[in-house]
């Protein structure tokens, strides 16, 4: 899934200016909470009928990527 990046959008005017799926008012943090709390996948889609699958791959992505930063010791 190379397209994951497009479905994470970021608006100031929405959301706090949170990261959110595909522009709706779907937060990345309130799906990693479902997930993190042990629903599946179909879980959460049941709970937010607009997500698809590959919004629940690109936020996991998304969440990996800005955890995978170098740390600079001094």
């Amino acid at each position: 899934m190379d397209d994951w990046q497009k479905k994470i959008t970021i608006n100031p005017e929405q959301c706090g200016g949170r990261p959110c799926i595909r522009g709706l008012r779907i937060r990345v943090v309130d799906v990693l909470d479902l997930l993190a709390t042990g629903l599946s996948h179909d879980d959460i889609i049941e709970e937010l009928p607009d997500l698809e699958k590959e919004d629940i791959l690109a936020v996991l992505k998304y969440a990996s990527r800005k955890l995978d930063h170098p740390v600079i010791a001094a």
